[in-house]
């Protein structure tokens, strides 16, 4: 049988359940012995889970083996459209928007010509009190790989 459940339509499915039994995201990371940022990538579409991750997770918010199947695919990553106008996601685009040249910049400077890895790579997300209001701290944490510029044979041989 054809699997019609799609992870974007899982990821709400998750969220329902996930409240309705008064779950943290946390708590669900906790019980498959994960990262709270990946885990909840994960349940919302953007990384597969083991077999034993997902069957854990689909027993401890009442979820089907076609939901244990879902989780385990491999996704297309990325997000639609109605995702990028959501505005807590849209200030991430707007802060690189700003941000981003600097930051490219600053990356060079103190490493060299690459690029941060958004694969090998950690999140976190975290609250800081601040007199004015709490802040958001958020640390991307991702390994520099260094652009090697490689020459075919036929090239060198010239």
């Amino acid at each position: 049988m054809a699997t019609t459940l799609t992870k974007t339509d899982l990821g709400e499915l998750i969220r329902l359940a996930r409240v309705k039994r008064g779950l943290s995201w946390a708590e669900i990371a906790e019980s498959i012995g994960k990262d709270p940022v990946w885990t909840v990538a994960a349940l919302l579409g953007q990384h597969p889970l083991a077999a034993g991750d997902a069957a854990t997770v689909a027993s401890l918010l009442d979820l089907d083996d076609e939901a244990a199947t879902v989780l385990q695919t491999v996704p297309y990553r990325g997000s639609d459209a109605a995702t990028a106008t959501d505005p807590t996601i849209y200030r991430f685009h707007e802060a690189l928007a700003v941000y981003g040249p600097a930051i490219k910049e600053l990356i060079h400077e103190e490493f060299g010509d690459g690029i941060m890895s958004a694969i090998n790579f950690q999140m976190s997300v975290q609250r800081r009190p601040h007199p004015e209001g709490d802040r958001v701290v958020v640390t991307f944490d991702g390994k520099f790989l260094d652009y090697a510029w490689t020459h075919s044979a036929q090239e060198v041989s010239r």
